[in-house]
């Protein structure tokens, strides 16, 4: 996740489109993953796995950072419901 980086008009397009279809993934609870298993950990890993295909594609990059992005959200969001109860 390289802030250093300024994304072009079409990048900037690609993470609003990525994070909008980011937010609509589900996530199951009570499986065996940390997350559970859900949509946002398939996707890491299918990105994972194309990274390592064909490495160092802005694509993959973008979608990874995108992806962490979610998940941390996810995170803080769970975490602030828990504190409100």
């Amino acid at each position: 996740m390289n802030s250093d980086i300024v994304d072009s008009q079409d990048e900037r397009d690609f993470r609003e489109r990525d994070a909008s279809e980011l937010r609509k993934k589900k996530i199951i609870s009570g499986s065996s993953s940390y997350f559970g298993t859900d949509e946002i950990s398939d996707e890491l890993a299918k990105v994972k796995h194309q990274a390592m295909i064909t490495p160092g594609r802005r694509g993959e990059q973008i979608k990874h950072e995108e992806i962490s992005k979610e998940i941390l959200r996810r995170i803080s969001i769970g975490s602030n419901r828990t504190q409100r109860k």
